[in-house]
């Protein structure tokens, strides 16, 4: 079965688990997930689309205007889809999906009126990739990997904050990524902000570079550390194995079957064992991945249940260093998609099984 024709069976089943005759999607997000990729964005930062989707149990539907119509065609091909596009014309007041759907009941990605808001239950949905998604996301992460290297390695101590950021944008762009996250720290900055935007602060000697990477809807995470000169602080060298063996622990802990609840419990037993018992306070640990850089953010007692082909983003962090990298749940094992290829690494023993986790770069 086509991929789009899968996806309109799960949209189905959804709509008989809610006695809906509809679904509306507004979402950026959600339009991708339901048009396998397709973008519907004008402004890359917008959370709603200049087009939204309304699927019925028997048809589908692109409501946009005159101005996107022809772009949603020809290059997002999805009329091919067996999508019906409803272009009016930009200025007119005309409301496609109350035509469309009059009488219906409707549930909804985001608060639409009439509509029924199911927005959390919509981003699980996005959350559960079939195996065409699995292999885009894994030619994301590649290329969010070379792009991340190539940016890091290029950093020198006198650069800007906003001259990293523009190195990691310009390598991320030139390979078809959208960088919509790109945080940057240096020196003190990475132990004062757990999300630092970049400033005009210039390097010294130690840089945080994060990437949350945009390609076909979906979203690849990672962040790396650079450090000029070794490291003279041995705390700092002892939290970055720490934070190392925190993210062994969660990695291996993602596996089909478990809660996600269950696995932020052994979470907060790695911080404790790593000798860190409350850093995981100051910041959330990640969660699914998908068509947002995180379709929900893992918590104590959830209790949703980790699958096979799912993808996690997990991102543990202590003052000071971080560690993060986009996973693929396999039936056997979990694949780390942000490998970097030459990158330094830590070997980290969980349960017997040893796992390669990044470390700090140092240029000498």
């Amino acid at each position: 079965m086509k991929e789009i024709e899968c996806k309109h069976e799960i949209i189905r089943t959804f709509l008989d688990r809610h006695h809906l005759d509809g679904l509306v999607l507004q979402r950026v997000a959600s339009f991708a997930w339901a048009a396998c990729g397709a973008a519907s964005y004008v402004n890359t930062a917008a959370t709603f689309g200049a087009a939204s989707l309304l699927v019925t149990r028997d048809s589908r539907h692109v409501i946009t205007n005159n101005i996107e119509a022809t772009r949603i065609v020809q290059e997002e091909k999805l009329a091919e889809q067996g999508w019906i596009v409803h272009a009016p014309f930009w200025y007119e007041g005309s409301d496609v999906v109350a035509d469309l759907a009059g009488g219906m009941k409707l549930g909804s990605d985001s608060p639409f009126p009439g509509a029924i808001d199911l927005g959390d239950e919509v981003a699980r949905l996005r959350a559960s990739l079939l195996p065409e998604e699995g292999e885009r996301f894994r030619q994301l992460g590649r290329m969010c990997a070379q792009a991340m290297d190539a940016a890091i390695r290029a950093v020198r101590p006198g650069m800007t904050e906003f001259e990293i950021a523009a190195l990691l944008s310009q390598e991320s762009e030139r390979r078809g990524v959208q960088a919509i996250v790109n945080l940057i720290a240096t020196d003190e900055r990475i132990y004062n902000f757990r999300h630092p935007l970049p400033t005009g602060k210039k390097l010294d000697r130690y840089a945080m570079l994060v990437l949350c990477g945009r390609k076909w809807g979906l979203v690849c995470s990672l962040t790396r550390l650079v450090h000029f000169g070794r490291i003279a602080d041995p705390e700092l060298r002892r939290k970055i194995g720490a934070v190392a063996a925190v993210d062994a622990a969660m990695i291996s802990a993602t596996r089909p079957g478990k809660t996600v609840g269950a696995i932020f419990s052994e979470t907060i037993q790695a911080y404790t064992k790593s000798g860190y018992p409350d850093e995981w306070k100051l910041h959330h640990q990640g969660g699914p991945a998908a068509y947002e850089p995180r379709e929900f953010i893992a918590v104590q007692g959830s209790p949703d249940v980790v699958k096979a082909s799912q993808v996690f983003a997990w991102n543990p962090s202590i003052t000071g260093c971080k560690s993060e990298d986009t996973i693929l749940v396999g039936r056997e094992e979990n694949e780390v998609l942000t490998v970097i290829e030459g990158w330094p690494v830590s070997p980290v023993s969980v349960n017997g099984v040893t796992l390669q986790r990044p470390d700090v770069l140092i240029v000498d």
